[in-house]
């Protein structure tokens, strides 16, 4: 490790996480969370949806994603424009471009009342959020 990275640690561990304490339980759990990086299709999907509530660029999207810890594009940003074409397919998306080539997504009517639907249920989630990447 650097040593300024070195240092950076032992100055949070001074300070910052000094009065921290964690059950075993609790270590484990969060241990889990962080080797378990099973980002289910339909809460990516539901992260895009919600995302695009307002007009954005793919790029500022997949900065975004990765925001919220969705590391699913790292290796290959091509599959999430594959994502935003198939929604664009199915309606819940349009896009445009604008003067300088950029291209913008945004949700319509039918991908908002898709997302209400989405959030409303938890558990029927994925039955609605289905036919979004079938196709």
């Amino acid at each position: 490790m650097e040593d300024r990275l070195k240092n950076l640690r032992k100055t949070m561990d001074q300070t910052s996480f000094a009065n921290l304490n964690f059950s075993e339980q609790h270590r484990k759990r969060i241990h889990e969370k962080i080797h378990s990086q099973d980002e289910r299709e339909e809460d990516i999907l539901l992260a895009i949806m919600q995302l695009l509530v307002q007009e954005k660029t793919g790029y500022e999207l997949l900065s975004l994603l990765r925001g919220r810890g969705i590391q699913t594009f790292a290796r290959n940003e091509g599959f999430l424009y594959t994502i935003l074409h198939r929604l664009e397919q199915s309606g819940w998306l349009q896009s445009s471009w604008d003067t300088a080539e950029v291209k913008y997504y945004r949700m319509t009517d039918r991908g908002r009342k898709i997302l209400y639907k989405a959030e409303k249920s938890k558990s029927r989630r994925k039955l609605v959020l289905k036919g979004a990447l079938e196709g």
